[in-house]
Formats: structure tokens, sequence, C-alpha cells
């Protein structure tokens, strides 16, 4: 199996999960927990749990929260390759969780956006290697040098990548146009159905699949409740989603990308069968508090 270098966010997930109508200007109750999340490094973190060899290359800040963020990923099982940048903070998203377990963010991406080419060791960039980009880095003008580098270098080693396109409000900011120009030709776009519209201008996951096979050799959107789907080399593949008991949609995606591309990297694979890695991952995700696998 290819060792997987992840790129991207490292942060603290405030999370706030709340039954009730939160009443503006007033009190709301609500149960109150952090702990360590990011896109790039949940999905590093569940690579792990998968039995992968993943690294995460990211930026905290000067802080004791970067230093316990940084312990976390250690003890999952995940190289860090993590600058301490001493001129900015540890980033932070705010997660509110309603009934049904869906998510809104209210994100200070801190360090975060100071990822730069420089943070990228050339020793990690090999061709038995594999890249997946976190999409975040691309979505801000300050951090896409280091992303744009990050897939630069991939592809001058020869490495498959994979792309998340993270997340759809700051995507439609910067644009389908631009964002597909960064990662045209990649090996493996992914995205939920909400950021392939953004993309595409359908709704339909299928079609938008389809619809962007011409800039990429697979596109994977998930559907959420409704599974997910694969179309590469001409053919369309299907996944239902897999049965859960759904507590916090939160890293789910992430998850999904883990158990995607777990399976997807080892002999024998095909699209089909990691479709049903990555479903069944993010199934486990779903059914616990945070982004992050517990079994470690």
């Amino acid at each position: 199996m290819s060792r997987v270098v992840v790129v991207g966010d490292l942060v603290t997930d405030v999370l706030v999960r709340t039954d009730d109508v939160i009443a503006p200007g007033s009190d709301t109750k609500a149960a109150v927990v952090a702990r360590g999340g990011g896109a790039a490094a949940n999905t590093a973190c569940w690579l792990a749990e998968c039995g992968v060899d993943a690294a995460l290359v990211a930026r905290v800040g000067g802080d004791e929260i970067g230093r316990a963020r940084t312990l976390e990923l250690l003890g999952q099982g995940v190289e860090t390759v993590v600058k301490v940048d001493h001129d900015a903070i540890t980033g932070t998203i705010v997660v509110l969780i309603g009934a049904g377990g869906e998510r809104t963010m209210l994100t200070d991406r801190g360090a975060n956006l100071r990822l730069s080419p420089e943070d990228l060791e050339p020793r990690l960039f090999v061709s038995d290697a594999h890249l997946h980009l976190s999409g975040y880095v691309l979505l801000d003008d300050e951090s896409r040098p280091a992303g744009l580098a990050a897939l630069a270098n991939a592809r001058a080693a020869g490495m498959t990548v994979s792309v998340d396109a993270a997340s759809a409000a700051p995507l439609a900011k910067v644009g389908a146009e631009a964002f597909l120009s960064w990662t045209y030709g990649v090996t493996l776009l992914m995205a939920n159905r909400e950021e392939a519209e953004v993309l595409t201008g359908t709704d339909d996951a299928a079609a938008a699949a389809e619809q962007l096979s011409g800039w990429y050799t697979g596109t994977v959107i998930k559907a959420g409740a409704d599974g997910a789907v694969w179309f590469g080399g001409g053919r369309l593949h299907e996944c239902p989603a897999q049965p859960a008991s759904v507590h916090d949609t939160t890293g789910a995606g992430d998850a999904f990308a883990a158990g995607l591309l777990a399976d997807w990297l080892s002999p024998g694979a095909t699209p089909d069968s990691a479709l049903v890695a990555g479903a069944t991952t993010a199934a486990r995700a779903v059914a616990i508090s945070g982004g992050r696998p517990t079994g470690r």
C-alpha cells in the first residue's frame, strides 16, 4: 500500500451540540467539547486507523494548543511534518451541531493560512507515495502557493494525487474556473454534492461526476444519505450509504476519503470496493462525536 502524504489544516474543533433552537441575545443549553480537528488532520488520522502509513504537513501556532494538537496526531499513528509558527495562533473552528447531527462551522484558520511551499519537505514527494491535498489550502490567497507547490511537486515526482474540494461557500467565492484550473489533471477529485454543484451547476451527483471527467482521471461525489458515485474510465460506479446511527457528521467526509484511499491504494482494489470502504468508514465516523477515530 502506498504511503499517503496529506497536506492541509490542523485546528482545534470546539463542538457545540444543542437540541434546542438557538435563542438570539439569550441563553441556549448546549454541550461543549474541544478536541483536535481540521479536514486534513482528520483524514490523516483515519488513514492511520485504516492501517495506512500517513504523514501530515500543516502549521500550528507557537502555543500550548498547537503542541497538544501535534501530540494527538502522534498518538494516533500519524507522522507529523508540522511547522510551528510563532507569529500566529493555532486555528480554531466552532462547530454548531443540531439535533439531526448536521453541522455549521465558524472558522478562524489561524496558522493554517501561513502554510508555505517551504513547509513541503522534498523527501515526502516520491513516486511510490500518494498526495492528498485538502482544498482549503487552495481556497485562501495566503496558503494557495503551498497548495499549488504541493501539486507541482507531486506531478514532478510521478505521484498519484487526490484533492478534496473542501467546502462549498469558499469554493464558490474563488469560483469554479479557478479551482478547476488549479487542480486540472489530478488523479482523483473528491467533492460533496454541494461542492460539485458549485463546480458544474448541477446537483445531480452522477451527472456532475461525469461532467468533471474532462478535468480529472476520476471523480468521486459524496451525496450523504444517498451514498456516493465514482466516474472514471468512461464508467459510473455507485454505492449506497452504509447503515449508521448518526450522532455527529463532523469529519464524515474526511473519514470517507481515508477509507476510500486506504482501499484504492491497495493491490486489487476497484472503484466499487473503494466506494464501499469509504462509505463504511464514514458510517463509523458519524456514530461518534468529533472528526477523529477513537480506537487508538
